[in-house]
């Protein structure tokens, strides 16, 4: 956050296969959130500014271009290109085209700052990390940003990133480090369904007399690489209606990009029909086009009914060497609803046996039915009995009230229509009435607008969604005793984070000090308790027995800084981040500062 008063919040979605910026300015009153300009490159010595930034980065080659062919209003020589130029010539050149970096941000099996993508670059061609080409995109937005506000610099604004609400704590940190490597300071994350709901929120001031006590609003957010569920219930507190987010989905690396590669496959099958088989680069081509070849038909007020496909081929000839096909409405409707088969609520996603080799890519799921995803949220993590007075059916299945859909692929009406009917199928089984679906204007604006509003709600000029955490958390203490042979130090148990606290908040642990093992290899054991709510920060537990689960250790190296080593005098500060991080910061007396932290939201 800014260390000046800022005149803005902005908000920035990172988004799989577009981002974008949205702004709202900080006044007496609840504000309205505008969508920002993203100038960029549309063609060579072309530039306009767009609504939307296409998540695309483009390794062009030393002379691909004129000299200042690829020139930017605020960077004559650019290292690449990135937006809507570079998703266009990528759909030309596969193989300097880099995309689905958010993705990559996820993925724990490969090192993410590796240089990685890329991941059928050519030979000659350079590679770059997922962090480095997320930092190129949010370095082209603070740049845009600063061109089109000269005089509202970005560094001086409070600024939101917002990250799918599945994202682990590692996939969040290397979020936040490509933020820095673009010149962010202190931005604050959030989580795209709950910013979808702000952007709800913001759109309509009377939500109140739409939403009402006990409502259940459940949050379909299906966008470039990932589906998100979320669901928010609607509580009372001294006489206002107050809203709560109460369960988040697992990591389901499904959406967009699985699309792109079923319509590819359907148009491969017809060339191939016709006499013309593709090879791999040009495979990669082809799911390129297809993928602006969806995103025009599934645009709001298109009346295409298919959009034309163009390759190029391996002869000499640049016209004779061309392939040309198309994509058809009823075939990308077809493609669409097999992602949506119709399914029973106790249907759960299907294990598939895989290979005992693959090429090291991205772990999308093996079962490509979002109904069953679906399934498995309402019917497992959503009904967990921990998160209390959450409206259920006879069965147990959560039973949400409202539907709030978000993400490009909800363009589509066959998705909308196909979600809401198997889930009031699914209400119908329960005795329920259907869901009401919540109007969303702004499908692919939604997370950055409601990124925006939900800074101004941070400093009193809207409403905040409430996050308190489901359970109470510790932290292990080794007794100070003489060493005893086969006999360990017995433990006790920190209060560090008590039931209830809310997602954004910070509390200091008064009166205690602690040694802090630094500069040496050392174990931190965690516990949580979903049956003790009473335990303020600060308390010590001696009897640990049958109350406290352990959670998995932290092992790490702290660093030793200055005169700093072996144990230092240390007390405590936790803070809940607004993703669900729980961070334990240690400060020792001359004001040093360590931090362990970890996913108060991961499935037990």
């Amino acid at each position: 956050m800014s260390a000046v008063s800022p005149r803005y919040s902005i908000g920035i979605d990172l988004g799989t296969t577009n981002s974008s910026l949205a702004f709202a300015e900080l006044g007496p009153d609840v504000p309205s959130v505008q969508v920002g300009a993203v100038p960029q490159l549309t063609a060579p010595n072309e530039t306009s500014p767009e609504t939307l930034l296409p998540s695309f980065l483009y390794l062009n080659g030393e002379k691909e271009f004129q000299a200042g062919a690829t020139a930017l209003p605020w960077d004559a020589e650019p290292k690449y290109i990135v937006g809507k130029f570079a998703q266009r010539r990528g759909a030309e050149v596969a193989g300097r085209l880099v995309s689905s970096a958010k993705s990559w941000l996820s993925y724990a099996a490969v090192d993410r700052t590796e240089s990685l993508l890329p991941q059928q670059a050519p030979e000659g061609v350079g590679r770059i990390s997922p962090v480095e080409a997320s930092a190129a995109y949010l370095r082209h937005l603070r740049n845009a940003w600063n061109e089109e506000h000269p005089d509202a610099q970005f560094d001086e604004q409070d600024v939101f990133v917002t990250v799918p609400a599945s994202f682990d704590a590692i996939a969040r940190e290397l979020t936040q480090r490509a933020a820095a490597a673009a010149g962010f300071i202190d931005p604050v994350l959030l989580e795209e369904p709950q910013a979808a709901f702000y952007a709800w929120v913001e759109r309509h001031p009377d939500w109140r007399s739409r939403l009402g006590k006990g409502d259940l609003v459940l949050v379909i957010d299906i966008g470039g690489g990932t589906t998100d569920f979320t669901l928010i219930t609607v509580t009372e507190r001294d006489g206002q209606l107050e809203l709560e987010r109460v369960a988040v989905g697992d990591h389901i690396l499904l959406g967009g990009d699985n699309i792109d590669l079923a319509l590819a496959h359907a148009v491969s099958a017809e060339l191939a029909g016709r006499g013309t088989r593709l090879d791999a680069f040009q495979m990669q081509a082809l799911r390129s086009q297809c993928r602006m070849a969806k995103e025009k038909l599934l645009e709001p007020l298109s009346s295409e009914t298919e959009a034309p496909i163009t390759l190029l081929g391996k002869g000499s000839s640049l016209i004779g060497g061309t392939i040309r096909g198309r994509l058809t409405r009823s075939q990308l409707e077809r493609v669409v609803e097999s992602f949506l088969p119709e399914t029973g609520s106790h249907e759960m996603p299907e294990g598939v046996r895989r290979a005992g080799l693959q090429e090291i890519g991205l772990p999308y799921v093996q079962d490509p039915a979002i109904t069953r995803h679906l399934a498995k949220f309402l019917r497992q993590r959503a009904a967990a009995s921990e998160l209390g007075a959450v409206r259920r059916g006879p069965s147990g299945l959560a039973c949400p009230t409202h539907v709030l859909f978000n993400g490009g692929v909800m363009y589509s009406a066959v998705v909308r229509e196909r979600l809401a009917t198997v889930l009031n199928g699914w209400l119908a089984e329960e005795g329920l009435p259907p869901a009401e679906l919540l109007p969303g204007e702004d499908l692919v604006h939604a997370v950055a607008r409601g990124a925006a509003y939900y800074g101004a709600a941070r400093r009193g000029k809207g409403v905040r969604i409430r996050g308190g955490i489901a359970r109470s958390y510790y932290v292990g203490i080794e007794t100070a005793m003489p060493a005893v042979p086969g006999i360990p130090a017995p433990l006790k148990a920190l209060s560090v984070a008590q039931f209830g606290m809310e997602e954004g908040t910070s509390v200091t642990i008064p009166g205690r000090e602690f040694g802090l093992a630094v500069g040496e290899p050392a174990e931190f054991r965690f516990f949580s308790s979903s049956s003790r709510k009473n335990d303020s920060p600060g308390e010590l537990i001696e009897d640990m027995i049958g109350d406290l689960e352990e959670l998995a250790p932290v092992q790490v190296t702290l660093p030793a800084s200055g005169n700093a080593d072996g144990f230092v005098p240390v007390s405590f500060e936790t803070t809940i981040t607004e993703t669900g991080v729980l961070q334990l910061w240690c400060k020792s007396r001359d004001g040093q500062r360590w931090k362990l932290e970890f996913d108060v939201r991961e499935k037990k």
